[in-house]
């Protein structure tokens, strides 16, 4: 990208209308997450055709795929970062090695996770949660998602790596081609090639490859750099500047895959509708982060370009609109999922009154603190664009580390299915509480 270009973006980024300009930057994010979304939940519902045990091992998969969407957001914001900076200051050769690095460093990891993983198969299953009648669907399932695991990988890193040089639309080409794939595979090979748990795994392994291919073409698009094999260079210092931007979200995800599995382990003990329970409400949920995540990522650049141009006002002015477009939805959302909780979960697994019961309990919990979401979020997100390494790192391991996991082990001895069900809502009022100094910190350094 020239000088000209760079200069025309700066302008762009520093005067056009905030509020206009966050939308347009967050309608790409927001489809993403969003399609992705849709296609979890509907992976998960064809599941649930299987049965109770069956939809569970979709559950006990999450903390592992919460592991390899951590090491690809690594890798992604970890070169994404560098390369952004890299490509202002006209050095396209460093762009080009950290870009290739990144790429062959996910795809390395991710097969060797897929080696051990697939060694270890049941133990790696058992850890996860999984009970004694989860665990055929839970080795069935997680066989084919270790294999797609350097795809997945890859693909994560690549739509990152194209979101940071502004080239969002062939990121969403890529991520949303897969999903698409998914959900059409996905009732092919569990109803008409009657391949069960395994079809459906073996449908989001090929979607990722779909995925993988899509943005590797899409990164030869334009200006994009392009990644290359010769320019490989896993140098100590090109890892140092991958830890740099990536760390934060290694840690978010790393803590959400922790969590997951004691949340797993816990609710094992009161059986396979527990895990059940908690795997269709979590499908459901995210569909409300993939907005709020949507809408975060495309303030991002906005409170980086305003931020270090010292327009606080801009920075003000973009995280209001943000929190208001994240919040305002999520009102009517909460709602409604509030009341019509037994409905939205009977349509996953109609005949199983037990699973409705405990799911219904743990959606209105949700629901209750669904307004604390979209706070939490921007304040994060704005407190890692620009720079605030602790603060923002501790407001993403306080959500699910630092309150969550100590209240596992102090609600459930107490109230038994309810303290699991409750720690989640629980831990979001106490991350609110203390985003609230964290935040206000922020907007003092933040003068005219």
């Amino acid at each position: 990208m020239n000088t000209d270009e760079q200069n025309q973006k700066f302008l762009k980024m520093t005067t056009a209308p905030v509020g206009r300009l966050i939308t347009s930057l967050a309608i790409p994010s927001i489809l993403i997450m969003l399609i992705t979304s849709i296609y979890n939940m509907t992976d998960t519902f064809f599941v649930s055709f299987l049965g109770t045990s069956a939809t569970a091992a979709v559950g006990v998969a999450f903390p592992l795929m919460a592991v390899i969407q951590a090491v690809g957001f690594f890798f992604g914001h970890g070169t994404g970062n560098y390369i952004a900076r890299e490509l202002g200051a006209q050095h396209y050769k460093n762009a080009s090695k950290m870009a290739a690095t990144g790429f062959y460093s996910a795809f390395i990891a991710g097969a060797v996770l897929a080696c051990f993983g697939s060694l270890g198969l049941d133990p790696l299953v058992r850890l996860l949660g999984a009970t004694d009648t989860i665990l055929p669907f839970g080795r069935d399932y997680l066989r084919f998602i270790l294999i797609g695991a350097p795809f997945m990988m890859c693909s994560l890193m690549q739509n990152n790596l194209l979101r940071y040089q502004g080239s969002s639309f062939n990121g969403m080409i890529g991520m949303v081609g897969g999903a698409v794939i998914n959900m059409g595979l996905d009732p092919l090979f569990i109803f008409v090639f009657h391949w069960g748990i395994a079809g459906a795994s073996l449908a989001t392994c090929l979607s990722q490859v779909v995925s993988f291919g899509l943005l590797f073409i899409g990164s030869t698009k334009k200006d994009n750099v392009r990644i290359q094999l010769k320019y490989f260079s896993p140098s100590i210092a090109n890892y140092k500047e991958m830890v740099r931007g990536g760390l934060p979200s290694l840690v978010r995800q790393g803590i959400a895959s922790v969590s997951g599995i004691f949340m797993n382990n816990f609710a094992g003990s009161f059986g396979d509708e527990a895990i059940a329970a908690l795997t269709i409400v979590q499908r459901v949920f995210n569909m409300a982060g993939s907005l709020v995540g949507g809408i975060g990522q495309g303030f991002q650049p906005v409170c980086g370009f305003n931020y270090g141009a010292k327009l606080y006002k801009r920075v003000k002015e973009g995280f209001r609109f943000s929190f208001l477009a994240m919040t305002i939805p999520l009102i009517p959302l909460g709602l409604l999922g509030f009341v019509f909780a037994p409905q939205i979960i009977a349509l996953f697994r109609p005949d199983d009154l037990l699973l409705i019961k405990i799911g219904t309990q743990a959606f209105r919990f949700q629901c209750s603190t669904i307004l604390f979401l979209g706070w939490i979020t921007i304040n994060n997100m704005m407190m890692q664009t620009m720079g605030k390494a602790f603060k923002a790192s501790l407001l993403a391991f306080a959500r699910q580390g630092l309150f969550m996991l100590p209240l596992l082990f102090i609600l459930t001895p107490i109230f038994g299915l309810t303290g699991i069900l409750a720690s989640q809502p629980a831990a979001d009022i106490a991350t609110f509480a203390l985003s609230i100094p964290l935040s206000a910190s922020v907007f003092k350094e933040m003068k005219e």
